[in-house]
């Protein structure tokens, strides 16, 4: 059954009769989660088996943001709360191989906790360098400074992810460090070289680019594209995100309503396509914009149907019986060792 190259959210905890109608009718390849949307356990698992049930595809990814520290959906009473990546960062200077292991191992615990309510992928890890220089919106949930410390943490958070059972997402490809705005209230301006670039904020990515999905950056890098920002800009997704850092994964778009962009949302969402982005990403849960997107939205095909298809597959389920109180003991031990 075909599905359309679009990941969409909803406004509350439960799919209301319009939201239904959408879904059943468009059916969007991935749904996503946010913190209005999960009240408990129980509901949040029914709210992952309609989305499924309505697009008729078992196997449709659900996604959220679980980063640990400001970025996290679920969080305390209800779910456990986790650190951010810079917590492992700091670790990993004081002793790098106890960094990757706790960042592999709370990841892990990240996944055990989706996983049970039926969400399947984590826009996780963050491959972004912190930089001095660059916005707050990133910050703590950069891993550090450093392209060793970040690709390395990167890559043992998303093997602890796929460890249990979840998909990774690496973001802000090809790198939002540097970014002077939070796009998602302006578009942010890079004004590095290309050299600058490749040397530092694309190189995590570069050693990452096996990994199966990442998320764009509203960023516009002017040594590279003084026009449009990289979502949407051929130049970036071809030479560069293709080209130089060579992922061959899906490519999804940030969310397409921040304001980083500009355009109607049907101008945005085309320009992402052409530019090769696979997969479309709407968060805010308007149905009216949502219903604005996949008005020209295609389905998955061609390359993207590839990538969607071959990021699914490396979905496995735990490889472990992972004892929870003794992980959760021992990474808690982890960090305040």
């Amino acid at each position: 059954m075909p599905q359309t190259a679009l990941i969409v959210g909803c406004k509350g905890p439960r799919l209301n009769a319009a939201e239904q109608e959408f879904i059943s009718r468009v059916k969007p390849w991935g749904f996503i989660l946010f913190k209005r949307n999960c009240e408990s356990a129980g509901q949040i698992t029914e709210l992952t088996q309609e989305f499924r049930g309505l697009t008729g595809y078992r196997n449709a990814p659900v996604f959220i943001d679980q980063e640990g520290g400001r970025v996290q959906r679920l969080g305390p009473p209800v779910w456990p709360s986790f650190p951010p990546a810079a917590v492992f960062g700091a670790l990993y200077a004081r002793d790098p191989e106890k960094g990757k292991q706790a960042a592999r191992l709370g990841a892990r615990l990240i996944a055990h906790e989706l996983l049970a309510l039926g969400i399947t992928a984590d826009c996780l890890p963050v491959a972004d360098l912190r930089r001095p220089e660059g916005h707050g919106i990133i910050g703590d949930r950069a891993y550090g400074e450093t392209v060793g410390a970040v690709a390395e943490l990167a890559r043992a958070a998303a093997e602890g992810l796929m460890e249990g059972g979840v998909l990774p997402v690496m973001k802000h490809i090809p790198g939002h460090g540097r970014a002077n705005a939070d796009s998602h209230e302006a578009l942010p301006a890079v004004a590095a070289s290309l050299a600058e670039l490749e040397e530092t904020d694309f190189e995590p990515f570069r050693r990452l680019n096996d990994l199966p999905m990442a998320m764009t950056a509203h960023v516009l890098y002017t040594a590279l594209d003084p026009q449009f920002a990289a979502t949407i800009s051929r130049k970036v997704v071809h030479d560069i995100i293709r080209g130089h850092i060579g992922f061959d994964g899906l490519l999804m778009t940030d969310d397409l309503s921040m304001k980083a962009l500009t355009g109607s949302l049907q101008e945005r969402a085309e320009r992402a396509l052409e530019a090769g982005c696979d997969v479309l990403l709407h968060c805010n849960g308007n149905l009216d914009e949502m219903t604005e997107i996949a008005a020209v939205c295609p389905v998955l095909a061609g390359h993207a149907e590839r990538r969607a298809e071959a990021a699914l597959k490396r979905r496995k389920s735990p490889l472990d019986n992972m004892n929870l109180a003794e992980a959760q003991g021992r990474f808690s031990a982890m960090l305040t060792a």
